[in-house]
């Protein structure tokens, strides 16, 4: 019987969970459609700010540029994560371990910290601020993402697959382009798909490395509310809520998350 009551109280809590998770985005979303600018109530089923949106050229040339941008960043981080994936699996050689342990303070330091550093050192360089420095730092942010998720299928490769095809006289390029990657195609797209979502949400390293009045979706966003808020953000944070959703199911589904298919 108490087995009964832990397992209900366990669902009651998971759905209290998600309801504070999920609540404040549904509303948002909701009131995105409500035709009174003030959230007034009754609510009142409206595309008007949507309308507005699309005659927005300042929130679509930022859109654009953010498309633009974790586009980039999908291309070189997945390029660059995949084939540091493919040495670590290889090669044994030293300083291995270091390097892989390297991978992960720029996901666990906070992104203000990161951003700061970023922002310090391409002025240092003579790089400054601008699209190129945002596109490093979105780049740099993304890659220990896809080293993870392709690494992560890696891990279960059958090496013998790869020594079968040397022995049968197939060159390293051939092994790779015609053994492995199909094997590790899956975890590939979903780290890219990782990578767009990381670039594309970025606020902070964007924020920090951004030229005025070139910035990003997120940066505008923000800057914005801080000049007065209006449904208009309502619309289009709902349209990116919607797009990062969609990119990281699909990402789950190719890196199977939660075991086989």
């Amino acid at each position: 019987m108490s087995g009964k009551w832990l397992a209900r109280a366990g669902k009651v809590w998971l759905v209290l969970i998600l309801i504070f998770l999920y609540a404040p985005i549904v509303i948002m979303g909701a009131m995105s459609f409500n035709a009174s600018p003030f959230y007034q109530l009754p609510f009142e089923f409206s595309l008007n700010w949507y309308a507005a949106l699309s005659e927005n050229d300042a929130i679509r040339t930022a859109a654009i540029r953010s498309v633009g941008i974790a586009l980039a960043t999908m291309v070189i981080a997945t390029a660059l994560g995949t084939a540091a994936s493919l040495a670590f699996f290889r090669y044994e050689f030293r300083g291995k371990f270091i390097l892989q342990t390297l991978l992960f303070p720029p996901i666990a330091i906070p992104w203000l910290i990161t951003g700061t550093a970023m922002l310090i050192f391409f002025f240092g360089i003579g790089l400054g601020r601008g699209t190129p420095s945002v596109l490093v730092g979105h780049v740099a942010l993304a890659l220990p993402y896809v080293i993870v998720v392709v690494s992560a299928r890696l891990a279960t490769f059958d090496r013998t697959l790869e020594e079968a095809a040397r022995s049968l006289g197939a060159g390293a390029w051939t092994v790779t382009r015609r053994v492995t990657l199909p094997w590790i195609m899956p975890g590939v797209v979903a780290g890219a798909l990782f990578a767009f979502a990381v670039s594309f949400d970025q606020f902070v390293v964007s924020y920090f490395l951004s030229e005025p009045g070139d910035a990003t979706l997120p940066v505008l966003i923000y800057t914005s509310i801080r000049k007065g808020f209006t449904p208009e953000i309502n619309a289009v944070s709902t349209i990116i809520i919607i797009i990062s959703m969609a990119v990281m199911l699909v990402a789950a589904r190719f890196s199977n998350f939660g075991g086989d298919r």
